[in-house]
């Protein structure tokens, strides 16, 4: 089983030049190549890549197209059997490969799965983007085993198994070149965030199992491309957010959910304004207005795949049980009745 372990770069020299050494040194196997994919940095990553490691491949795209288009252009030029998606700031660790490859070559309906990710700066525990497996609520809410919201749980080996998840981080995602095709990859207008997520419940959609591997290892950085502040994250989260609830909810459901959505991203602007931070509640009104004008456009998305699940969500608000019922963990949540 051929694998392509592919880094999306933009202006990341100094990152590469950190976590790179680790990839290169644990991936040394005759079944694996490994490439930079460069959205058009201005920095000379190219040059310190060329220079430094000769034997890593080089992708170069013509322009910034973020996390989404990045991948989608950048993997038109890779074969392989398996797409290995890393960020340019995690660390592998040995053997780190294997497991994921005979879940594969053994689980045939199985098409995307991902690592253990623990936080790079506190190595005992789990790293935000990840985690131990991610999941939706009703309100299409993402959270993962290991981390709710801002909560952040030590890796005390709770989460040590093998099991079906709904979406894998997109910090370090494995997936098989031929689903990933057959899904047109990303969704490229979500340029960047919750775009693995849309994925994801597309390969669920269709029938697909999602997996988390335990046997499998990663350290990861996170908020290292785009500060986890910003206004823009924001944006995009709440807008990729509603597009994606819009594209593959059930059709029962989705004109309610998108709806209550609305009014609950209308306090969360409230909030924010409270908190002294006006320009993300701005960015959730303009997230709205985007994707209102996006609309029409995601509706036609919506009709290419008319399989929709049902039984997508773990629990059915995470938000009353994260922040009323004081609900902090995974093992905590009341799941879907």
């Amino acid at each position: 089983m051929k694998v392509a372990i592919v880094i999306l770069n933009w202006n990341g020299k100094e990152l590469l030049n950190t976590f790179l050494p680790s990839i290169v040194r644990n991936s040394d196997y005759d079944f694996c190549d490994i490439y930079v994919a460069d959205n058009n940095s201005t920095d000379d990553s190219i040059i310190f890549l060329k220079t430094n490691f000769p034997n890593v491949k080089i992708i170069k795209n013509k322009d910034n197209f973020g996390f989404a288009n990045g991948y989608n252009m950048a993997l038109k030029n890779v074969k392989a059997d398996v797409f290995a998606l890393v960020n340019s700031d995690i660390e592998v660790t040995k053997n780190w490969l294997k497991p994921i490859i005979k879940t594969f070559a053994e689980e045939k309906n199985t098409v995307i799965i991902q690592p253990k990710i623990r936080s790079y700066k506190n190595k005992s525990k789990f790293e935000y983007a990840g985690a131990a497996g991610g999941f939706i609520d009703n309100f299409g809410y993402p959270f993962c085993r290991g981390r709710i919201f801002d909560t952040l749980e030590y890796d005390t080996d709770q989460y040590n198994d093998e099991i079906e998840i709904f979406w894998a981080s997109g910090a370090c995602m494995f997936i098989r070149s031929s689903v990933f095709n057959e899904l047109n990859g990303f969704d490229g207008d979500f340029f960047a965030h919750q775009e693995e997520i849309d994925l994801c419940w597309r390969a669920k959609n269709l029938g697909y199992t999602i997996k988390y591997n335990r046997n499998s290892t990663v350290y990861h950085v996170g908020g290292a491309t785009l500060n986890e502040v910003s206004p823009q994250k924001t944006f995009l989260n709440f807008r990729n957010n509603l597009l994606m609830l819009i594209k593959n909810l059930p059709f029962n459901k989705v004109f309610k959910i998108v709806f209550i959505r609305l009014f609950l991203d209308g306090i969360s602007g409230v909030k924010f304004l409270f908190e002294l931070k006006p320009l993300h509640t701005f960015a959730i009104i303009k997230a709205h207005f985007n994707m209102y004008y996006m609309l029409k456009a995601t509706l036609i998305k919506r009709k290419i795949n008319p399989n929709k699940m049902t039984d997508y969500y773990h629990t059915k608000n995470i938000i009353m049980q994260y922040f009323i019922q004081k609900k902090k963990t995974f093992q905590q949540l009341k799941k879907r009745s």
